[in-house]
């Protein structure tokens, strides 16, 4: 850390702990916190006065601040005036802007998927448009970010935007004005078989809980429907209080959830379940995964703990803090960790410990020897210290380098964009595939790309050939490389068809979300998903589903 960041760090953990001064023991050193105060402003005033190449004061402060924030823990964040949009979106999943999401290709930002029925689907910009300018201000070299920024203000003030589509020859502007957009929660329900339902969340925004009882009450519109996959998987969390309604909706009032504890008494606080269940009886299979984060792991882990649902999938990711949102002035805000949460059996599920150092300044990981041992309400062993350990595992799926190259140099993006450039429709999402005719294209298209990937044996072999000509061994090896190389390449063309089938699923749910958008996207996976197979097969058969919640599989 440079002096700079030093000064800052120091300067700003005074003012923070001031802020709290009325909670803090009596013991704390104000001498102390003044003394840092002084030299803070002191030396900002300095910097900004006498600096050779002059300052941006709000760039320079906003420094300091995520320099002192960042040796804490990466759950507390400063949100300056001008990123409280992203911090509305966080906490309510609204915000001012065109709704749309977007990616960098090349140069430029594009749009990678406008949101159904908002201001950029109604002015007609489609996936893969490449945005060229903004109000008249060119935007080739700007990050996701920057653009982000740009786009998002508050809703009724107008822009412009001059665009390329892919497949026409002239760029094109639209006018139009930001809306406040609402992302869905919920972006998607159905049946997965006759008897059961499925439901996916997002992130627990505000009223999230609703979403979620409105979607099973739409469910249970099918009198077949005898049971629910609830699918958590990369959700990384959000509002304590959706989950503990969430929770709610499946267990009896009146029951603890959450324990919080933190340093300062207000924080340690037990949260119970205030309101009528919507149905305590629904057999019922929750995926997670190591996306599954913080609120996740409360819901997860609470109906574990209570042995009310059986959670499948991978390792959640272990985040027992909990995190309060302090508005400062200037329309900025600070969310900060004020406490560790305690669920249902008992156990925390905190994986990293912050307070704690590595040699090198690494937080460290709770080492498997200190994990204890807790009780469901039936008796089963759960775990501290290490995220939520699903009921039934499901083997890590593995992508080969090919589809990793696929993804990120824009192949599966940019097909799919041609694919719908090329076809008006689709069938719907359950049923559209991808036939041989249409991969043979993806292949061609590859081809006429110039598509190359490397590997890491790629990476050895450049650097085994640029050691051998500097040290003039490379002309009595060169026919040899030059053969290593090319059986290299024969197998890497051989890739795309060893993993064909996971190929062809990942372009047709590309494709599918240019029509049909995320619930689409998400559709269109479903009969193809190894851990939805996996649940129904267990709420399928109720003696199963039954032997896992007592702990005799």
């Amino acid at each position: 850390m440079n002096k700079t960041k030093l000064y800052f760090f120091l300067g700003f953990f005074g003012l923070l702990s001031l802020s709290f001064l009325s909670l803090e023991d009596e013991s704390l050193n104000r001498f102390e916190i003044g003394k840092n105060l002084d030299i803070f402003t002191a030396l900002y005033k300095e910097v900004n006065t006498h600096y050779v190449d002059g300052t941006q004061p709000g760039e320079l402060m906003k420094v300091g601040i995520d320099a002192m924030l960042e040796s804490l823990d990466p759950y507390t964040v400063y949100y300056p005036e001008s990123e409280i949009e992203d911090y509305k979106l966080m906490t309510t999943g609204q915000y001012g802007g065109i709704g749309a999401r977007i990616r960098r290709i090349n140069d430029f930002v594009v749009i990678s998927e406008p949101y159904k029925n908002f201001p950029a689907f109604k002015a007609g910009l489609r996936a893969g448009d490449i945005i060229l300018q903004v109000n008249g201000k060119d935007v080739k070299g700007k990050s996701t970010a920057d653009l982000s920024k740009i786009l998002k203000g508050n809703p009724g003030t107008s822009l412009t935007v001059n665009v390329k589509r892919p497949g026409s020859e002239k760029d094109f502007s639209l006018t139009f004005k930001r809306e406040k957009v609402k992302i869905k929660s919920v972006p998607y329900f159905g049946m997965v078989s006759d008897s059961i339902g499925y439901l996916k969340m997002n992130s627990f925004t505000s009223k999230v809980s609703n979403e979620v009882r409105d979607a099973i009450l739409a469910l249970k519109n099918n009198p077949a429907m005898k049971s629910l996959v609830f699918d958590l998987r990369g959700n990384p969390g959000g509002l304590l209080n959706e989950a503990i309604n969430t929770v709610n909706l499946f267990t009896d009032k009146g029951v603890t959830v959450v324990e919080t504890r933190g340093k300062i008494a207000a924080w340690k606080k037990t949260y119970k379940t205030l309101n009528s269940p919507l149905d305590i009886n629904i057999p019922m299979v929750i995926l997670v995964n190591g996306g599954s984060a913080s609120a996740s792991e409360i819901v997860s882990g609470a109906l574990q703990d209570f042995d009310r649902a059986v959670v499948l999938g991978r390792n959640t990711y272990g985040k027992g803090l909990v995190q309060t949102t302090r508005h400062l002035k200037y329309n900025t805000s600070l969310k900060v960790t004020t406490a560790k949460y305690y669920i249902p059996s008992g156990r925390c599920i905190q994986a990293i410990d912050y307070a704690n150092k590595d040699s090198k300044g690494k937080p460290v990981k709770i080492p498997d020897s200190l994990l204890t041992e807790f009780k469901t309400k039936n008796g089963r062993t759960v775990l501290d210290g290490a995220g939520v350990k699903p009921d039934v595992e499901i083997e890590k799926i593995e992508y080969g380098s090919v589809i990793r190259a696929l993804f990120s140099d824009n192949y599966i993006f940019n097909f799919a964009t041609n694919y719908a450039l090329e076809h008006d429709s689709i069938t719907n999402p359950k049923t559209f595939k991808l036939s041989e005719i249409g991969f043979n294209k993806f292949i061609s298209f590859l081809d006429s790309s110039g598509y190359e990937f490397e590997t890491e044996t790629d990476v050895r072999l450049k650097y085994l050939e640029e050691k051998a000509e500097s040290e003039e061994y490379l002309s009595i090896i060169q026919i040899e490389l030059d053969s290593i190389k090319s059986k290299l390449g024969r197998k890497k063309k051989n890739e795309l068809l060893k993993y064909k089938d996971q190929i062809k699923n990942i372009l047709e749910s590309e494709i599918v979300s240019r029509y049909y958008f995320q619930s689409g996207r998400i559709e269109s996976k479903i009969g193809n998903d190894p851990y939805i197979k996996k649940a129904v097969g267990i709420l399928s058969i109720k003696a199963d589903y039954n032997r896992i919640l007592l702990g005799s599989k």
